[in-house]
């Protein structure tokens, strides 16, 4: 191989492409990252990133098998309990880890303290060329064994295997020809960081309100990132408010769980959609990740099937380099494109079927729904193999 050549190519700096290029590159693969820019290495102690991740179990194993959680874990909120509650009614459930023997349901851990880790990781791993700011511009089809790949700067790589870890809006994808159907929610998500009266109780909170989902999840400083849902008009009605009218709005849409809400940050928009991709695969291609696949936000699974993506891709490339296998034959990517479509696609429907279900003002549905809450909150076996799901036990 030449210097541009390389095994993988992984197109996109997120946490996907980070974590399946250190995977890679820790099982011998030579991988090139394209990444438009590097994460941040520094920022003021007491600040928090508005973009946080609700890391599963299975999550922070991969986390850990790649030698990231120990630069995770000082910014790393475990939660131990978590409460849904609905709004038009009396429903409502409680998780709690210790029922499941476990030490936590899961970590609340912002993104670019996971980006950080990652990139460390990949710093210290000689099989990884990080190529950083840089920018995919086209590929070509596949030629033999190689697709080409240009970058907007000129320079020319040429990989074995091409993968699309590139966000929604996926260049790779629609390059490729792999078309996604994609469909607006109609709401947007309000994130901000907020102290409340009360200490977070290391639990997640959610309220289903008629205008969509409200969350509070804990950090490891003591505050609480706040996601709020809510059709468009609601959303950015809520974000034209004086901070002290906010404070009220939101302290009252949480029924005062953790008392008076005395600061919050910056408020961001971001428009909440989903999208899913016909096929993940094609000959020297594979998508992983948003380019894949998004999902409404409610239960904070969006970045876990991502991870779940990176290891089963991880496997399958891993077993057919040992097998003597070509890693970019379709015969072989079509078994990761397989072992993660039925997940992702459920994953996917399950989520709107919940949006649907909860935003729903009809009175036998909501009823159905609080009932529902109810049973399932009175049934330790039921409720312990929903959590081991969520939790990629």
């Amino acid at each position: 191989m030449s210097e541009s050549d390389f095994d993988v190519v992984i197109a996109g700096g997120g946490v996907p492409g980070l974590s399946l290029a250190a995977r890679l590159g820790q099982a011998g693969f030579r991988v090139a990252l394209v990444a438009a820019e590097s994460p941040a290495q520094e920022w003021p102690e007491a600040s928090i990133d508005l973009r946080v991740y609700a890391i599963s179990r299975g999550s922070e194993a991969l986390l850990r098998r790649l030698g990231a959680w120990p630069d995770i874990a000082p910014r790393a909120c475990a939660y131990r309990d978590m409460r849904v509650w609905d709004a038009q009614g009396r429903g409502a459930i409680h998780f709690n880890s210790a029922e499941l023997g476990e030490a936590a349901l899961g970590h609340i851990i912002e993104a670019r303290v996971i980006a950080r880790a990652l990139l460390r990781v990949i710093d210290a791993c000689e099989a990884v060329t990080l190529l950083s700011p840089a920018v995919l511009e086209r590929f070509s089809p596949p030629d033999g064994q190689w697709r080409e790949v240009a970058l907007e700067d000129g320079r020319s790589l040429r990989a074995r295997l091409l993968i699309g870890a590139d966000g929604k809006h996926s260049r790779v994808r629609d390059q490729a020809g792999l078309h996604a159907h994609a469909a607006d929610y109609g709401q947007q998500a309000l994130v901000a960081v907020v102290e409340c009266e009360r200490g977070h109780e290391e639990t997640a909170w959610q309220r289903f309100l008629p205008t969509g989902p409200l969350a509070f999840l804990p950090l490891h400083d003591g505050r609480c990132s706040i996601v709020w849902s809510a059709v468009t008009a609601e959303a950015q009605r809520l974000r034209s408010l004086d901070d002290a009218a906010f404070r009220v709005a939101l302290a009252e849409a949480f029924e005062h769980r953790l008392g008076a809400v005395l600061s919050v940050g910056e408020r961001v928009l971001f428009p909440l959609s989903r999208q899913h991709a016909e096929r993940t695969v094609a000959a020297r291609l594979a998508l992983v990740g948003d380019a894949s696949h998004v999902i409404h936000p409610l239960a904070g699974q969006g970045v876990n099937l991502g991870l779940k993506d990176v290891r089963a891709l991880a496997e399958v490339l891993t077993l057919a380099r040992d097998q003597r296998r070509d890693i970019g034959a379709v015969s072989v990517l079509r078994r990761y494109e397989r072992a993660r479509r039925g997940d992702n696609l459920g994953t996917l429907l399950l989520m709107d079927a919940f949006k649907q279900l909860f935003g729903s003002r009809v009175a036998p549905l909501r009823w159905l729904r609080n009932a529902g809450l109810n049973l399932v909150d009175a049934a330790p076996q039921a409720k312990s193999l929903i959590m081991r799901a969520a939790m990629d036990l």
